[in-house]
């Protein structure tokens, strides 16, 4: 059974896949930025409480070893309680020592054997504990950087786009500089003429 992180990061990979390309582009993608946070907002959300689920996974490493020295020690205890027993049940007393060693030493082996095994049982736990902590964060880590980049991607064709027009309009203004003063200069003469006229008409009115 996955966690929800998990199954997050693959709905994140899900909609990534589904994005639509931008146009005239092979890598880059237009991406809903209000479905994208709610995503990243429930990862962060809900990175702590893994985190905490597998560091509470680590501390059962001394649970374990615990519980295997406890099951060494009655081991050890119950060989002895039989090597008594055969100590003083025995009439032939170097028997019964034999027997008593080779019953502490099986028992110390197999005790041995145990916190052995739990041990490694422990660490493995550990280290996959620890490996799949970094391998969510190294998940997280590339799906946040590919939005960065799809994010500054966009924002940068955009200035481009804008700097390219208004390149353009400057450079139509230069080309129109020269008619543009001429235009003004013929509008400055006729309205000139015009006031003459009218200078002109006003003084025959005042004759009359």
């Amino acid at each position: 059974m996955s966690s929800r992180i998990e199954q997050i990061i693959q709905e994140i990979e899900e909609y990534v896949d589904s994005c639509k390309y931008q146009p005239l582009s092979t890598t880059k993608i237009v991406v809903n930025k209000e479905e994208i946070d709610e995503l990243l907002r429930e990862l962060r959300l809900k990175t702590p409480d893994e985190i905490k689920r597998y560091q509470k996974i680590i501390s059962n490493k001394d649970a374990i070893l615990e519980d295997a020295q406890a099951k060494a020690d009655s081991l050890i205890a119950d060989a002895q309680a039989k090597a008594q027993e055969l100590v003083t049940q025995h009439e032939i007393m170097q028997k019964a020592y034999a027997q008593a060693n080779e019953t502490i030493n099986a028992a110390n082996k197999q005790a041995q054997e145990i916190l052995d095994s739990a041990t490694q049982d422990a660490n493995s736990i550990r280290l996959s504990a620890i490996t799949y902590t970094d391998d969510m964060m190294a998940n997280i880590g590339s799906v946040l950087n590919q939005t960065l980049e799809d994010a500054g991607g966009k924002y940068k064709a955009f200035i481009e786009a804008l700097q390219s027009c208004l390149e353009v309009v400057n450079q139509n203004r230069q080309e129109l500089a020269p008619q543009t003063a001429q235009a003004a200069a013929i509008s400055g003469t006729y309205h000139g003429e015009e006031e003459d006229d009218d200078d002109a008409l006003l003084d025959e009115l005042g004759d009359n």
